[in-house]
């Protein structure tokens, strides 16, 4: 009796593990498409006329157009309603909603790195993957609880962004810099609390839709991860033109 509980306890923790596998690898998946998505937005508004329409040349110089700013903001003002509505709309519905945004991003992105080089933004990229694969892993495998690390990392991202509002006015080199190098920090470490989050989440949610949309919710907070770390990145580190 006690080795047939015993089997029943393995051969349940198996069956975990392994749900548990498939539902990452879904995730990872639905956030590697985002990722192509934007770039390859980014990459048809760059190489055709259409960047043209993004910035308009003023008394100060060249700054964005009224096009420019609504491409900058629509996806801020989607992915908010895209939060709103993730667990009241299908699976199938939840991924276009993704993609949807994912494009968006690579829309709001294009004229950021039109400033940059190709080759600084190739390599920005592959660093930036090697960094967040390595986070990914620590937050899959590991046993700490970064519950409160997580709590802590949020703090300073509100601060980063509200640094980061003000800098807009004050263009202050000094608090770029500072801003970005502390971003770095952030999300990377937000990338190892959100993997561990996610995980706890699958633990949590019943099988069906609820679950489905959870997966899509989770690759939405990596593929943020992603690109918040990769910009602060190329802030620091990419070649300007």
């Amino acid at each position: 009796m006690v080795n047939f509980s015993r089997s029943r306890v393995v051969s349940q923790d198996s069956a975990y593990d392994v749900g548990l596998r498939e539902y990452m690898v879904k995730v990872f998946a639905y956030m590697c498409v985002s990722l192509c998505i934007t770039g390859f937005a980014s990459f048809f508004i760059l190489k055709t006329n259409l960047i043209n329409a993004f910035f308009s040349a003023g008394a100060h110089g060249t700054g964005l157009s009224m096009l420019g700013w609504i491409f900058t903001f629509a996806p801020v003002l989607f992915v908010l309603f895209f939060s709103a509505k993730i667990y009241s709309v299908s699976p199938a519905d939840a991924r276009l909603m993704l993609w949807i945004y994912s494009g968006l991003m690579g829309v709001s992105l294009a004229p950021m790195f039109f400033f940059y080089t190709g080759e600084s933004i190739a390599r920005i990229f592959f660093i930036t993957s090697s960094v967040f694969a390595s986070m990914a892993l620590y937050g899959y495998t590991t046993k700490r609880d970064l519950t409160g690390f997580g709590s802590f990392l949020i703090m300073g991202l509100i601060g980063v962004l509200i640094a980061s509002l003000v800098n807009m006015f004050m263009q202050s080199p000094a608090i770029y810099f500072v801003t970005s190098v502390i971003g770095v920090l952030i999300f990377t470490g937000l990338t190892a609390y959100d993997v561990q989050r996610i995980t706890m989440t699958y633990r949590s949610l019943p099988a069906g839709d609820i679950r489905d949309n959870a997966a899509v919710i989770g690759a939405l907070s990596l593929y943020l991860d992603f690109i918040n770390l990769f910009l602060m990145m190329l802030r620091l580190f990419g070649n300007r033109k």
